[in-house]
């Protein structure tokens, strides 16, 4: 089959490896559609923080955003998952090992082995075909759901477990930073806890336009805006209840740190391609801050599937651009320059 391997830093390839096989507990899909994470390009490049990770076990075919319809059930997993020749299906893009520390005390996503699809662990989707390994997290998809909206099922379960993990509170004011593709589908899952007030920010007009349709009830371009002033202004002065930072950008952290309100909570989802410093004193001593960390997208699949199988969850603005694999690097030239007003960019095998 055809596949996109990665060899190394710069060094993606178009090119056949062997179909996979199903064993005990597996299962072989026919990808229907993959996606292009904010990560993929930073793993091109080498500016992820685990991007040597994933060179250090190239090579390895990538892609951690995928969907697939079964066509070979290895023995026990039609028993185990559900499923039929034809079913949609997907796998948590993390492994667990079910063993250490953190898998014991339910908090799989923290997994010590960590093997990730696509990064440190098995074959990831930008594929023809792809195995769900024995010990994956697999879950039925609803037929209904298309290939555009299913493919974003993983960044949803992503901005779903954010949400969260930032308590989000009726009364709450609000802040979304970073309106990508998790961040339009993190926004939507916020809107679903109905705070009082939810505020979307982004240098990009159109993404903003977006965040609009979708749930924001203020949008604010910082090129255009002082961010940290607006959000004072309709909160009387007193700032923001919580900040999902969703951008991966060191200035929005700094940011989110000075629009919180006293006793205030950061959740920071976002990957970022440099370090970023605060002024610690505004965390400790000024605002005794609550500073959440996002990773994965923990327990979170069934409600993304749900939320997208009834409509409450959006995706037709987001799923902006679909390219064939074999143009993966147009694609990823796509997603990473926003090109054409793109946002969530996929590709179909």
């Amino acid at each position: 089959m055809k596949a996109v391997v990665v060899h190394g830093k710069g060094d993606f390839r178009y090119e056949d490896v062997p179909d996979p096989q199903a064993g005990e507990e597996e299962i072989v899909v026919k990808i229907g559609r993959v996606g292009i994470c904010a990560a993929d390009p930073k793993i091109y490049h080498g500016n992820a923080y685990f991007s040597q990770t994933v060179y250090d076990h190239a090579p390895i075919v990538a892609g951690h955003e995928f969907i697939g319809e079964v066509v070979e059930l290895g023995k026990g997993s039609k028993e185990k998952y559900g499923l039929k020749i034809g079913d949609k299906a997907i796998m948590e893009i993390i492994i667990p090992c079910n063993e250490c520390y953190f898998c014991k005390r339910g908090r799989y996503n923290l997994c010590d082995v960590h093997a990730i699809t696509g990064v440190s662990g098995p074959n990831g989707g930008w594929a023809e075909y792809m195995k769900y390994p024995k010990g994956s997290i697999i879950w039925k998809v609803p037929n209904h759901i298309p290939w555009g909206a299913a493919v974003t099922i993983e960044p949803l379960g992503c901005g779903i477990h954010g949400v969260e993990r930032a308590n989000i509170q009726l009364g709450d004011t609000a802040v979304l930073t970073g309106c990508g593709p998790i961040g339009l589908l993190m926004l939507q899952a916020a809107r679903l806890k109905n705070p009082m007030q939810l505020i979307a920010v982004d240098t990009d007009e159109h993404r903003l336009a977006i965040a609009k349709e979708t749930g924001a009830d203020l949008c604010i371009n910082p090129m255009k805006e002082d961010v940290v002033a607006k959000v004072k202004s309709v909160t009387g002065g007193i700032g923001c209840d919580v900040v999902l930072e969703a951008s991966g950008s060191p200035k929005a952290v700094v940011q989110a740190v000075d629009m919180l309100r006293r006793g205030g909570r950061l959740m920071e989802f976002g990957v970022f391609a440099e370090k970023t410093s605060l002024d610690w004193s505004i965390i400790s001593d000024i605002k005794e801050l609550e500073i959440y960390g996002g990773h994965l997208g923990a327990y979170a699949y069934p409600m993304a599937i749900k939320y997208l199988a009834e409509g409450l969850v959006k995706t037709d603005k987001i799923v902006t651009h679909n390219f064939p694999l074999k143009d993966w690097k147009k694609a990823i030239d796509t997603a990473e320059n926003h090109l054409e007003n793109s946002i969530k960019v996929s590709m179909t095998p």
